[in-house]
């Protein structure tokens, strides 16, 4: 159990700063709303309809889950490859089967335009 201690604490840390950081903002931020602060920001340029409706197309969701699915490719990848001694034929057929289920997904999605920013 005391292996955890450091993982705990740094949560308890993570946690700490975080409900300070909000909790003081609230404190230390401008209470003078206007217009011009409330209206959403879109990188100087005058707000659009389509952005006021709050609707985004559901091609910006689609990419946010494509990236979330390979990154989490990473995760699994990367401890492979620092113990890819110790775990022998049986880690790399695995990896080798992970990795093939993994690029099926990835010809299916550019063969549907998934990856098209168009």
């Amino acid at each position: 159990m005391e292996l955890y201690v450091p993982v705990l604490a740094l949560a308890v840390l993570a946690a700490g700063f975080a409900i300070f950081s909000v909790v003081m903002s609230s404190f230390t931020g401008p209470k003078r709303y206007n217009r011009a602060k409330v209206d959403a920001y879109e990188c100087g340029i005058e707000p659009t309809p389509n952005a006021l409706s709050g609707r985004f197309p559901v091609k910006y969701y689609i990419v946010a889950m494509l990236f979330i699915v390979f990154d989490i490719e990473i995760v699994f990848l990367y401890p492979w490859a620092v113990h890819l001694d110790a775990l022998g034929w049986f880690g790399l057929a695995e990896m080798a089967i992970f990795l093939a289920t993994v690029f099926v997904a990835y010809a299916y999605v550019w063969r549907r335009g998934g990856l098209d920013w168009d």
